[in-house]
């Protein structure tokens, strides 16, 4: 493994009903003004069951307004330990008190879980439980030291690792913790309640098992094992995958099955008895299941002895009775080698949704070296032993050796293609009867820290979310190309704080969650300094806007702020703002007045406040009253009789600030010099400049042209007329 809702009575009483619809409805979202915003729970690593990793109800979030100008960072939330598991997300929740909140859940390292209101910064927790409560007095989390990973992994202590499950309909969080007690390493089966953080069910459980296999019996070591991947429900069980501690000790792979009711143990799975390292960690990701409930997994490096030692190796076990037999599984054929060079399987198994062609029941997987394996669920082609570099593994639906990059992440399915994230790119494959396409889409270089998510509403607006190095980073899965990373907005506003190796965003409901070392980060749309009045005036130059400049500090779901700092520039123009700052009322709206510059022209005025959108306004100075005539081009020129002058003759009609003004009527003659005009009358343009091209008559000599227009001084031009 080594990586880590009679007639006119009727009417009435109709009418009634809607009123007091109404008011319930407002009731609840003056009070929780998010109430009807919320729509999507997120209940485990990633969305689904499947593993698609894609939401497809995320209407808040698009490619139009994912970039630096309007999201970014909301808030973070301080936590006791690493968080390396992902957030969980549970909306319109009915706590204790009655009150309906929309919940984000994390739990660290340090065997804390805690719940956030997931649109509040700043507030307390809504509840926070400590997991060594349940364990006798002095545990603690387990040191890492204890594992014997302490130079291979960035974390001092193994708590919970693993992401959570949630059973909306029981409100049940069930996690598994680590604990160091009386020098020995324990886990525990949890099975908290989401409205108070209570333990339930009567745990919480102590994880132990054993395994028989070929007369002999295998106990599961607690010390070398630990439960990376991210927990599983499928049929009233909870599936937990278990390995090493992100180093190579006397690890083995095991799946177990726990009954969701009772938290007893109803089987478990030694992936290869008596040997080690084909740990089940998968970077954190969960386990996963088809919808006949059979679970799915890949192991890390290990031994292999055909159906009974499962190194580098995907497999289906299936629930019967209490017990949790193997159903099937593949080995590549090159198992020795990925053995030898560290290159095992290691992520997630994606679960394809039924396929046309041959094999409707698929699955994808893929290790560290980056060969994608396309298997039919009903026969995953188990191994072949003549199998070769120059075949490739022939038994299974497809293979692509070495096609997606070193260290991918999880496969990600949205709209029939599959997207595959690895360190140096993204690639898209379009599916066609049950293969991918190939060659893929593909992306510019992104460097990406492994598993992504896609969100969309339905097929549209999709967005590919993942982090790389030490950035959030979010794609057009259309375009293959970045709309925004959490490093290009100013001064370092949206930097994400260090965190866990193969941590994974989650998004929901307009708000991206992430864990970190020591924090849970929230971001989102940021709320907005939206232009309520004054857009679009026009006015004369060099005086007051008819109409005051207001702006209105607000968010996505209509939350006012009162009490920003609002700060209006025309971002050096030389107008004046009365007054420059001013501080939302109430309402959440500030407002200025604003005097033009003595130029006309359109002017682009902004709204700032810290953390917020930025608001636009564009106003028009026009000029004053028509002053004079100037020379814009042309006069002085030289030009043999009946030739065209080189250069146009060109007037401005002007204000007293030198302004063009537009619509003037300005005539021109050559006061009988015989010469001929383009037009001898002409309306200058919206610069205040009439043009027009002069032609010589049959004199020589100097010609003085004269450009009138009502009200206003004479303008003259002079030309020499010279002979042939």
């Amino acid at each position: 493994m080594r990586g880590d809702a009679s007639q006119k009575y009727n009417l009435r009483s109709a009418h009634s009903v809607l009123v007091l619809l109404f008011l319930a409805i407002f009731f609840c979202c003056s009070l929780q003004p998010l109430c009807v915003r919320a729509q999507t729970a997120v209940t485990m690593w990633h969305y689904n069951n499947a593993l698609t990793s894609a939401n497809t109800t995320e209407t808040l979030l698009t490619p139009a307004n994912v970039n630096a100008r309007s999201f970014g960072k909301l808030f973070t939330r301080p936590v006791d330990g690493f968080v390396v598991g992902q957030p969980l997300y549970l909306p319109n929740l009915t706590m204790a008190d009655n009150s309906v909140r929309n919940v984000v859940f994390v739990a660290t390292m340090h065997d804390s879980v805690y719940a956030f209101d997931a649109y509040t910064a700043g507030a307390a927790p809504l509840w926070t439980t400590s997991l060594l409560n349940y364990s006798p007095a002095g545990a603690t989390p387990v040191p890492i030291n204890v594992k014997g990973c302490a130079s291979t992994v960035a974390w001092t202590e193994t708590g919970v690792i693993s992401t959570p499950v949630i059973d909306s309909a029981s409100n049940t969080i069930y996690l598994v913790a680590e604990t160091y007690e009386s020098g020995k390493v324990i886990h525990r089966l949890h099975a908290l309640d989401v409205t108070t953080g209570q333990e339930k069910l009567g745990g919480p459980a102590t994880i132990a098992a054993s395994y028989q296999s070929n007369g002999k019996t295998y106990t599961f070591v607690d010390t070398h094992q630990m439960n990376r991947p991210g927990l599983l429900l499928v049929n009233g069980h909870i599936y937990i995958g278990f390995g090493g501690a992100s180093c190579n000790g006397s690890d083995q792979g095991w799946i177990m099955s726990y009954n969701a009711s009772t938290l007893a143990q109803e089987g478990a799975f030694d992936l290869e008895p008596g040997g080690q390292f084909a740990s089940v960690w998968q970077k954190g990701a969960a386990l996963s299941a088809d919808s006949s409930g059979d679970v799915y997994a890949e192991s890390g490096e290990g031994t292999f002895n055909p159906g009974v030692d499962l190194g580098s190796s995907v497999m289906k076990v299936s629930q019967v009775g209490q017990t949790l037999p193997l159903a099937d599984w593949f080995t590549p054929y090159n198992w020795s080698y990925l053995n030898h060079y560290d290159q095992d399987l290691n992520d997630g198994v994606l679960i394809l949704p039924d396929q046309p062609g041959p094999f409707p029941h698929e699955l994808i997987a893929e290790g560290k070296v980056g060969t994608v394996y396309v298997l039919n669920r009903d026969d995953m082609g188990q191994n072949c032993p003549v199998c070769s570099d120059l075949t490739g593994d022939s038994q299974v639906v497809q293979e692509l050796p070495s096609e997606v990059g070193r260290e991918t992440g999880t496969p990600v399915y949205w709209n029939n293609t599959v997207y595959f994230t690895g360190a140096h790119s993204v690639r898209a494959y379009k599916l066609n009867n049950g293969q991918l396409i190939t060659p893929p889409a593909q992306s510019a270089i992104v460097p990406a820290n492994g598993h992504s998510i896609l969100t969309s509403d339905g097929n549209l607006n999709g967005i590919l979310w993942s982090v790389g190095g030490t950035v959030l980073w979010a794609m057009d899965p259309i375009t293959l190309k970045v709309i925004y990373t959490s490093a290009q907005a100013p001064s370092g506003r949206d930097a994400l704080p260090p965190f866990a190796h193969f941590a994974t965003p989650i998004v929901a409901d307009g708000q991206v969650f992430f864990g970190t070392q020591n924090s849970l980060v929230v971001y989102g749309l940021l709320p907005r300094l939206s232009a309520s009045a004054g857009n679009q005036q026009n006015a004369i130059v060099g005086t007051t806007l008819p109409n005051r400049i207001s702006v209105q500090a607000i968010d996505s779901a209509g939350i006012t702020f009162p009490g920003v700092t609002v700060t209006f520039s025309d971002n050096g123009a030389n107008g004046s703002f009365n007054p420059l700052t001013a501080v939302t009322d109430d309402g959440g709206t500030a407002s200025t007045t604003y005097t033009l510059p003595l130029k006309a022209g359109t002017y682009n005025l902004s709204a700032t406040a810290a953390g917020y959108a930025t608001a636009l306004f564009s106003e028009t100075g026009t000029p004053s009253g028509t002053t004079g005539l100037s020379r814009a081009g042309g006069s002085g020129q030289s030009a043999p009789v009946q030739t065209l002058l080189p250069k146009a003759l060109v007037v401005k009609a002007h204000d007293q600030y030198n302004n063009g003004v537009p619509d003037i009527m300005v005539n021109f003659n050559d006061n009988g010099a015989g010469g001929t005009f383009s037009a001898t009358s002409v309306i200058t343009n919206s610069k205040g400049l009439a043009t027009v091209n002069y032609t010589t008559g049959t004199r020589t000599g100097t010609v003085t042209i004269t450009a009138t227009a009502s009200g206003l001084t004479p303008l003259k031009f002079f030309v020499t007329v010279t002979a042939q």
